[in-house]
C-alpha cells in the first residue's frame, strides 16, 4: 500500500534504536524525508546508515539533541523549522515500588516522558494549522490504561501523554491536522532483557525463560503472551502519518497484544 508520505518531513525523537528506529526506517521506506534526533552522535551515525543503506543517502538525517531539555527543543526548532509528521516517541521506563520511587525520579521521568512531547507540540502545532496539515503522534503505552503496580510513576506519564494528545486533536476541528496516540505494549527494544531480569525471579535465566516468566506473572492480560516487535509498532504509525488517515483523530490506538480488557 502506498501511504503517499512523498515529500513529506518527519522528525522522531528517540529514534536510535527500537521503536523509534523503526518508526523512522518505515517513514522513510514509504518515502518520507526523516530526521531523527537522538542525544548520541555516534549512535545516530549508526542509525541513519542503517536506514540509508536500505532507502539511499538524502533521506535520512540525524540531529543531535536531547529532547527532553529545553536547550534540545530549541535546537530541534532551529535544525528542523517545519515538519509535517511529528512523532514523540522519547520515553523512559523502570521497575520501581511506589514506596520508593523519589522526587527525582517523577520529575526525570515527566520532563522526558510528558514534557519533551508537549514541547515539540507546542513548537510545531500552530505552523501545521496554518498549512492546513499535519500529523502529530504521541508513542504512549498500554500502561497508561491498564497501570503496572510496579510502574506507577511510568503509567502516570503514559496517561498524561493521552490527555494533551486528545486535548491538542479538540484543537483542530475543521482542519487537516490529526493529533494521535499509539498505545504499545511490552516490546522486544533495546534494553528490555535488562527490565525483564530486574523482575524475574531468577534474573540468570535466558532470556526467552525471562519473557515467557514475564507474560505469566506481570502481563497475564496479554492475548499474544509475547514481545512485541518494534516493526509492528512501527506499521501502525506510518498508517496514522499518512494522509491515509485523515478520518483518525484524537484516538488512541492499540498495539498492545490484547492487554488491555475492554472493547472499545
Amino acid at each position: 500500500m502506498d501511504l503517499k508520505l512523498k515529500n513529506r518531513t518527519a522528525l522522531v525523537t528517540g529514534s536510535t534504536a527500537g521503536i523509534g528506529l523503526e518508526i523512522a526506517r518505515k517513514l522513510a521506506v514509504e518515502g518520507a524525508s526523516v530526521v531523527m534526533a537522538g542525544r548520541s552522535r555516534a549512535k545516530l551515525d549508526q542509525a541513519v546508515a542503517s536506514i540509508s543503506a536500505e532507502v539511499g543517502a538524502g533521506i535520512v538525517r540525524g540531529v543531535t539533541a536531547d529532547a527532553a531539555t529545553a536547550e534540545g527543543a530549541e535546537t530541534l526548532a532551529r535544525e528542523v523549522p517545519q515538519v509535517d509528521v511529528l512523532v514523540n516517541n522519547l520515553g523512559i521506563y523502570e521497575s520501581k515500588p511506589f514506596a520508593e520511587i523519589t522526587d527525582a525520579d517523577w520529575h526525570g521521568l515527566f520532563e522526558t516522558n510528558v514534557v519533551s512531547g508537549a514541547r515539540l507540540a507546542q513548537r510545531y502545532f500552530q505552523p501545521m494549522l496554518d498549512r492546513n496539515w499535519g500529523r502529530i503522534i504521541f508513542v504512549s503505552s498500554e500502561s497508561g490504561l491498564v497501570v503496572p503496580p510496579d510502574m506507577i510513576h511510568y503509567a502516570v506519564t503514559k496517561s498524561a501523554q493521552l490527555t494533551i494528545a486528545r486535548g491538542l486533536a479538540q484543537l483542530t476541528k475543521g482542519t487537516g491536522v490529526t493529533v494521535n496516540s499509539v498505545l504499545p505494549g511490552p516490546t522486544r527494544s533495546e534494553g528490555i532483557v535488562e527490565f525483564l531480569r530486574s523482575v524475574a525471579s531468577d534474573p540468570e535465566a535466558a532470556p526467552d525463560v525471562l519473557e515467557a516468566e514475564f507474560f505469566r506473572l506481570h502481563r497475564p492480560l496479554s492475548l499474544i503472551q509475547r514481545m512485541i516487535e518494534p516493526e509492528e509498532i512501527a506499521a501502525l504509525v506510518a498508517y496514522l502519518a499518512s494522509p491515509l488517515s485523515a478520518a483518525t483523530n484524537g484516538a488512541a490506538l492499540r498495539v498492545e497484544g490484547g492487554i488491555v480488557p475492554t472493547i472499545a
